[in-house]
């Protein structure tokens, strides 16, 4: 059994604005746009961070939950932890998991070539949690919410190298590695430290609430070429930097 962190999603008021500052400062590029977000009063784009993906959605009208979402973390922010499992069977026994722990299905979709699950943010105690699987279930390749293939020639590491992790927040760091560890299946370690539950290829690290924006997803760990020249791209952006980490779309990036 293994999942994998495959792509993060942020919500922003303006989505230019967001994906500017995200092609400035790491080196990233637009990979994919999928246009059947539009059903819940959304537009997006997805940028290649290794063969992985940040993807950022911006509402297009009133009344959609990423605008509900806006308005609860006041402000631009991260909204989901996107996973691919290594088989539907694995992705069966964190939706098995999930029920148990009575957390709802937000949305779901099967089709003959790919299964999407996504589990609701209120039950998961900080963002959505959405665990896909497909015919592939290649890790480094084939991802249906990119469309699949196609994006691989934007992929560009000479700034950014992949993901290290991502950090969600709330009031009790532990209980909610707890929760996370239940629902996916994998035993959250480091309990009397700072929690974190091991993915194939990055942490969810839990971490108190100290900014007031209350529980929600509110880091993202990078693995860059050049701490540096990350925070020097980030600074002629006029993004706010302190020490190694950079925010953008009200997000904390942690740079290592």
């Amino acid at each position: 059994m293994a999942i994998h962190l495959r792509q993060i999603a942020l919500v922003a008021h303006n989505l230019s604005q967001a994906i500017g500052d995200l092609n400035a400062v790491f080196g990233i590029h637009n990979s994919y746009v999928d246009d059947g977000v539009a059903q819940w009063g959304l537009e997006n784009t997805l940028l290649a961070v290794g063969t992985d993906f940040i993807e950022v959605v911006a509402p297009t009208k009133s009344g959609t939950s990423a605008g509900r979402y806006l308005d609860r973390r006041k402000g631009d922010g991260g909204y989901m932890v996107i996973c691919q499992a290594d088989s539907a069977a694995t992705q069966a026994d964190v939706m098995a998991r999930a029920e148990q722990a009575k957390v709802r299905v937000a949305f779901e979709r099967e089709a003959p070539e790919w299964h999407i699950v996504q589990f609701h943010p209120g039950d998961m105690r900080a963002s959505f949690l959405e665990v896909d699987s497909d015919q592939v279930n290649d890790f480094v390749g084939n991802w249906h919410p990119a469309g699949g293939l196609g994006w691989e020639g934007t992929v560009d590491t000479s700034t950014t190298l992949g993901f290290a992790g991502v950090e969600l927040q709330g009031p009790d760091p532990i209980a909610l590695a707890q929760h996370w560890s239940e629902v996916m299946g994998i035993k959250a370690e480091a309990l009397d430290a700072q929690p974190f539950i091991p993915l194939a290829n990055a942490k969810i690290r839990f971490v108190k609430d100290t900014d007031g924006r209350g529980p929600g997803l509110s880091g993202v760990d990078l693995k860059v070429q050049n701490v540096e020249a990350v925070l020097q791209s980030a600074k002629a952006r006029s993004c706010a930097t302190q020490g190694n980490t950079v925010e953008i779309c009200g997000t904390r990036f942690y740079l290592s």
